[in-house]
């Protein structure tokens, strides 16, 4: 209603429940079907909410994925363009992608990690007087508006942006690039200190090293299940994914 309203064409997906197809194929966590109608009507933009709609993932007029961090990048350059962001600083979580922290660097700003999660995004923001921040989920929070992620909200910043400025998503999203990450979820026994492993840590440590500047590591526990999560985050996917695996069957041989 929002969008038709400020004079958009609305096509809708996903809108026939029947109480057994809630987010069936569709969805912030299943953006494809949104992808595939943004083609079939030839839209400019598509807008994919999650259940409660706190979340948005985006698509580009070429049917092509925009995902938080993308969004935050955007956002916070055009803020920062327009004098509106709080201290040139953005709060993100660790899972938030390495090309965003790169984009708002060269650009004169900056990004802080809070924990994985809203709410304590907000708290770091409430605390340090910040007014923009977000996860890669699509979780993004402008605390000049509210106090929690709004994917209707954010989507209308960008729409805004794309006005504004005149141009495509596709030309928007060019504000940051992408570092390749992979992921792992081992199952574990036991959620047991890591540090308690030395050839855990020592393998971490090696891959660290060899990725430097140009990439992370991240390895925590899963909070809901008995999983040991690892992310890998560098320029090349080929390297990253032998040095993913290779912490992946270290955290197995000792815990799994």
């Amino acid at each position: 209603m929002i969008l038709e309203e400020l004079g958009a064409e609305v096509f809708s997906v996903g809108i026939s429940p029947n109480g057994r197809n809630i987010n069936d194929q569709v969805g912030a966590v299943y953006p494809q079907s949104m992808c595939r109608a943004v083609h079939q009507h030839r839209a400019e933009i598509g807008i994919a909410l999650d259940g409660d709609a706190d979340r948005v993932i985006l698509s580009d007029e070429n049917g092509e994925v925009v995902d938080g961090d993308e969004i935050l990048a955007i956002c916070a350059l055009h803020m920062l363009q327009e004098g509106t962001l709080a201290k040139k600083t953005v709060v993100g979580t660790p899972m938030s992608n390495m090309g965003l922290k790169v984009a708002l660097k060269k650009a004169g700003a900056c990004l802080i990690e809070a924990q994985v999660g809203d709410r304590y995004i907000v708290e770091a923001m409430q605390k340090q007087k910040f007014n923009l921040g977000g996860e890669q989920s699509g979780h993004i929070v402008f605390l000049d508006h509210n106090t929690t992620g709004d994917g209707l909200i954010a989507a209308l910043k960008i729409l805004a942006i794309m006005r504004k400025t005149g141009k495509k998503l596709s030309e928007l999203k060019k504000c940051m690039t992408h570092y390749p990450q992979v992921l792992h979820n081992i199952h574990v026994k036991n959620k047991e200190d890591f540090s308690q492993f030395p050839k855990i840590v020592s393998t971490i440590k090696k891959v660290e090293q060899a990725l430097g500047e140009n990439g992370r590591v991240l390895v925590r526990y899963s909070g809901t299940e008995p999983l040991a999560r690892v992310m890998v985050e560098g320029e090349d996917y080929s390297v990253i994914q032998g040095f993913a695996d290779e912490i992946a069957q270290s955290i197995r041989a000792h815990l799994g």
